[in-house]
């Protein structure tokens, strides 16, 4: 049957994004190919606020999350870590035969600056890696604050996560300090999977030049020198890249300071409904993503049987729960293109299905 996510990712893709992606294949050594490339590079540079270049790569955000480890870990890598994705940061960085050090805090808290300075103060390290939105939680670390720390460590590389946050609010790339930073398709841009957008400082550049074992893939030497050509290292996923521009287009329509405003406002709505339900947000509130929430079950409800229901009888779906918090916290996305309506609509499900399984 279909049905509709709302779901921390992959999420609803429109019809016009998917009618972009029926475009007739073009070569991706052709100078049509070279076109589309070179059209989308201006406005993924105002997105990223960034004047360098934009990289894409046919792979999942973990593929360049992991082979950014390879570009620019040279001595030891410190992973912030505060829910599954950026827990996982750190197993995958020791996967890669790379020294790694942990600053852990529970799942649902931010990651706390002074803790960051303190470690990096050791000296032992030349990378950090932070995710900016933590959508296994619902927690979104302050990010200005914690680059604010890593501007004081000058030969500290930063790699940023901003999956599921970049398109969904401004995050500045260069004023911030970001060295390498990425996101992918399938979360706040509303695309298909399999599609991962990122960029690279001129400083993370150079410590790559550095490094004889970064691999091929996922080479940032190698996305700069096919940059510079409008192609990519290797062959592209050509219907996201035109679902890419449309979904550009659809951005410039809207506004991007309009489509902030409308995450925020849908974000607060779907926190207002369930509040006013008995429902409390698993992360500290000040620090609750504003492209999903991600709900304690106070109430005990049975997750699976509220989503047989919304899915059967509503063509709905949320989720229920991440990992270890599966079942004892439920996440709803408003990410991506939801307007108020499409929330409203959800939000009305939920009600009526609450009710069938006798909640009140």
């Amino acid at each position: 049957m279909s049905y509709k996510l709302f779901i921390p990712g992959p999420i609803a893709v429109s019809e016009k994004t998917l009618r972009a992606m029926a475009q007739p294949m073009i070569g991706h050594r052709s100078s049509d190919f070279v076109a589309l490339y070179r059209s989308i590079t201006p406005p993924l540079q105002a997105l990223f606020y960034t004047k360098d270049p934009v990289y894409l790569s046919t792979s999942s955000s973990w593929g360049v999350m992991e082979g950014s480890l390879r570009n620019v870990v040279k001595k030891k890598v410190l992973c912030c870590m505060n829910g599954a994705f950026s827990d996982k940061w750190l197993d995958v960085a020791r996967r890669c035969g790379l020294a790694a050090g942990a600053l852990q805090v529970e799942w649902g808290q931010p990651v706390d600056p002074a803790a960051l300075r303190a470690e990096l103060a050791t000296g032992q390290y030349d990378a950090a890696t932070l995710i900016h939105n933590e959508t296994s939680c619902g927690c979104m670390s302050d990010l200005p604050a914690l680059m604010a720390v890593l501007r004081e460590f000058p030969d500290v590389i930063s790699i940023v996560d901003t999956v599921s946050s970049c398109s969904a609010l401004p995050i500045k790339k260069d004023g911030l300090g970001i060295d390498v930073m990425i996101t992918g398709s399938q979360k706040a841009f509303a695309m298909p999977p399999g599609l991962s957008i990122f960029s690279v400082s001129p400083r993370a550049l150079a410590k790559a030049a550095t490094i004889t074992d970064r691999g091929y893939y996922f080479d940032f030497l190698e996305f700069q020198k096919n940059h510079e050509g409008g192609m990519t290292p290797s062959t592209p996923v050509i219907p996201l890249i035109y679902a890419l521009k449309s979904k550009l287009e659809d951005f410039a329509a809207e506004g991007l300071e309009n489509r902030y405003a409308r995450h925020v406002r849908l974000n607060r709505t779907v926190r207002d409904w369930a509040f006013a339900r008995g429902f409390r947000l698993f992360p500290q509130e000040d620090y609750g993503s504003i492209t999903l929430n991600c709900f304690t079950n106070t109430l005990n409800i049975d997750l699976v049987a509220l989503n047989n229901i919304l899915k059967t009888k509503h063509a709905l779906v949320i989720d229920g729960g991440y990992g270890k918090l599966k079942g004892q916290t439920f996440r709803i996305s408003n990410m991506g293109d939801e307007t108020d309506a499409t929330i409203a609509t959800l939000l009305h499900a939920l009600d009526a299905s609450l009710a069938e399984l006798g909640t009140k």
